[in-house]
C-alpha cells in the first residue's frame, strides 16, 4: 500500500512460486470491511492524480530530501540483497521509480503492482522509455509485467489490526518467494513510535512535517505484550495520504515471520541505517548522486531537523525465505514478461479476484 514512508515498496526478490493464499485459524475476519475499500479508494486516486508532475513540482515537496533518503535506503538495500537474474515483485511499485534500481542490479524478470492505475500507467510509460522525464531515459534489459490492484495484504503496519491479517500478509510474502528469496521493505519503527508517546505530554506528537496521534483508549500509554494486534493511530505526513496503521511490535513480527518460514536477516532503524552505510565511500557517492546530500553532512544528508525527526519513524528490513535458491530456472521466466508493455498489457485486479 502507498503510504508511510515516502516511495517506499517492499519488494520480494527470486523465483517467484505458487500464488496460492494460506489460510490461517481464524481467517475469515481478513474479509475487508465498507472502510478499508474506502480507504483503499482513497489512496488510489490520491496518487492517480499525482501523476506527470513536473520536476519542479516533486522538488517543491515539504518531504522532498526525506524521499531522497529513502530513495537512497532502497538504492543500498538492493545493492546488497538483489542477486543478477533474480525475479522482483515491487509491491505499491508506484510510478516505476525503482526500475533504474533493478535494471543495475541485472535483474531477470519484473512484476510491477499498485493501486492507483494512474501511477501504473506513468510506470508503463517510463519502462517504454516513453517519459518526459528529467532522467536520461534508457532502455530497460529485463522483461517485465504490470498490474494495477489492491495489495494491501502485504503492508505489514496496515495488516496488523488483527492477528488474522497479519498472518495473512507473511504467509502470502512466504507463498510468493522460493526457497532461498528475499523480501526488503521499510515500516514504522514501533519502539520509536511508543517512546515518543510516552515522552509527548498527551496523546499526539509531532513537528512541521508530521504527526502522530493515539485514541483515548490509550490514555495509560501501556499495552499489553498479550494483545500485539489492534493498537490502532492516526498518521499524517506532509504531502501524502493521512490514514490509520497499526503499530506492529518488531519481536512479534519476527516471531510470527518464523512461522512462514521467514528468516529476519537484517533491520535498521532508518537514523542506525544513515550511520552505518554513510561510513563507506561508495554509498557517500550514491547519495551524492541521489541529490540527497549536501555540504558534506555525513549525518542528515540535506533534512531539514523536522524531516530527520520523521525518518525516525522508520526502519528497514530484510526477511528470508529458508531453504537454498534452485538458480536453474532463472533464465526459463524470459517468456512470462514483455519488453515494452501495451495499455491492454497491464492486468487489473480487484480485492474480490
Amino acid at each position: 500500500m502507498k503510504r508511510g514512508y515516502p516511495g517506499c515498496p517492499s519488494s520480494s526478490f527470486g523465483p517467484p512460486q505458487s500464488r496460492s493464499k494460506h489460510n490461517p485459524e481464524g481467517d475469515s475476519q481478513f474479509l475487508e470491511d465498507e472502510s478499508t475499500k474506502i480507504f483503499a479508494r482513497k489512496v488510489a486516486d490520491h496518487y492517480s492524480a499525482r501523476t506527470n508532475q513536473t520536476l519542479e513540482e516533486r522538488e517543491a515537496s515539504p518531504i522532498i530530501h526525506l524521499k531522497k533518503l529513502n530513495n537512497w535506503i532502497k538504492s543500498v538495500l538492493i545493492q546488497l540483497y538483489a542477486r543478477r537474474g533474480d525475479a522482483v515483485l515491487d509491491l505499491a511499485c508506484g510510478k516505476g521509480g525503482d526500475l533504474i534500481k533493478w535494471d543495475k542490479a541485472k535483474v531477470g524478470y519484473y512484476v510491477g503492482i499498485d493501486i492507483a492505475d494512474g501511477s501504473i500507467e506513468d510506470c508503463r510509460t517510463r519502462y517504454n522509455g516513453d517519459a518526459d522525464h528529467h532522467q536520461r531515459r534508457k532502455k530497460f534489459t529485463f522483461p517485465a509485467r504490470l498490474i494495477c490492484g489492491d495489495c494491501f495484504e502485504f503492508a505489514m503496519h496496515y495488516s496488523w489490526s488483527t492477528e488474522a491479517r497479519a498472518r495473512r500478509a507473511l504467509a502470502n510474502v512466504s507463498a510468493l518467494l522460493r526457497p532461498g528469496g528475499t523480501f526488503i521493505g521499510t515500516m514504522p519503527d514501533a519502539n520509536v513510535i511508543v517512546k515518543k508517546l510516552r515522552e509527548a505530554e498527551g496523546l499526539a506528537f509531532g513537528n512541521s512535517v508530521y504527526w502522530i496521534r493515539f485514541d483515548e483508549e490509550f490514555t495509560d500509554k501501556k499495552f499489553k505484550s498479550s494483545s500485539p494486534f489492534g493498537i490502532k493511530y492516526k498518521f499524517h505526513l506532509e504531502d501524502a495520504v493521512d490514514c490509520p496503521e497499526w503499530i506492529v511490535p518488531f519481536h512479534v513480527f519476527k516471531s510470527l515471520a518464523e512461522e512462514y518460514d521467514l528468516e529476519l536477516v537484517f533491520v535498521k532503524n532508518s537514523h542506525e541505517f544513515v550511520h552505518e552505510y554513510m561510513k563507506k565511500p561508495e554509498y557517500i557517492e550514491l547519495m551524492r548522486r541521489l541529490g540527497a546530500l549536501g555540504d558534506g553532512n555525513q549525518d542528515q544528508s540535506t533534512l531539514s531537523p523536522d524531516e530527520w525527526e520523521a525518518a525516525y519513524l522508520y526502519l528497514a528490513f530484510v526477511l528470508k525465505k529458508h531453504g537454498q535458491p534452485d538458480r536453474t530456472q532463472a533464465n526459463s521466466r524470459k517468456d512470462k514478461g514483455q519488453m515494452q508493455i501495451a495499455k491492454e498489457d497491464i492486468l487489473y485486479i480487484n480485492s474480490d479476484d
